[in-house]
């Protein structure tokens, strides 16, 4: 990858924003779109959101956001060290919550995979990670 970052920080409500934010700032380089911006906060923010609210059920856990550019290509994980999710497959099925006494809506992957090119969800053994990429558009110049 031509550049990458890596950060840490607890997975609470109020580190959603400063995620989107990091993101943001870290791809500003590749000049992408307003619409394509957008879309890479929207799924970053969908990602930590999943981790803050399912991730550490009984404790404060953290996240780790890595994010990676090569030429026009953003690569985005999302890992946390929580419960995991037993059954991926219904996890990625829409509308489909493990919370449905809450306020959730089901859409959070569904969210991911509509506003990325790619998205790939896995156990890791000790938590979940989320690997999303997006090819921007290229920019005549």
């Amino acid at each position: 990858m031509k550049n990458s970052m890596e950060i840490k920080f607890k997975a609470i409500p109020e580190n959603e924003g400063f995620a989107r934010n990091v993101v943001a700032s870290f791809i500003l380089p590749l000049n992408p779109s307003l619409n394509e911006l957008d879309d890479i906060k929207t799924a970053v923010s969908e990602a930590v959101t999943n981790v803050v609210v399912h991730a550490y059920p009984q404790s404060i856990g953290y996240v780790t956001m890595k994010v990676a550019t090569q030429d026009n290509i953003v690569a985005i994980s999302i890992a946390d060290n929580g419960v995991g999710i037993q059954d991926i497959e219904r996890a990625l099925t829409p509308f489909y919550t493990s919370k449905p006494n809450e306020e959730r809506s089901g859409m959070g992957f569904t969210v991911m995979e509509s506003f990325m090119d790619k998205l790939e969800v896995k156990n890791t053994g000790s938590g979940l990670t989320v690997k999303m990429s997006k090819a921007l558009e290229k920019v005549a110049g």
